[in-house]
């Protein structure tokens, strides 16, 4: 817990995914992330995060439904948002969110 706190507190944006193993819409997001990754690069960071293997982190901040995205900087929550999004989508969000 302490490691995912100074993840988010970090000056970089961090995108956490919450997802789980069962969940179908989790399956189509994990291509679409990476893509994400591959196009901002090393001004982002992505982090995946099992729901069902992290029960207290998900509950902290109140993830019912999964894939739940939630976007942090300096500790502190930009955006969230549950299903999933396309690249173009994710990216637009991340920019706009982080400056």
């Amino acid at each position: 817990m302490s490691n995912f706190n100074s993840i988010i507190k970090s000056e970089k944006p961090v995108l956490i995914d919450f997802f789980a193993t069962w969940c179908g819409p989790c399956k189509m997001l994990g291509p679409i992330l990476k893509e994400v990754k591959d196009s901002l690069g090393d001004r982002i960071s992505i982090l995946k995060i099992d729901v069902d293997k992290n029960q207290q982190i998900a509950a902290q901040y109140q993830v019912r439904g999964v894939p739940t995205m939630i976007l942090f900087q300096n500790g502190k929550q930009l955006w969230r948002q549950s299903g999933v999004l396309n690249k173009e989508e994710i990216i637009k969000i991340i920019l706009e969110k982080s400056n």
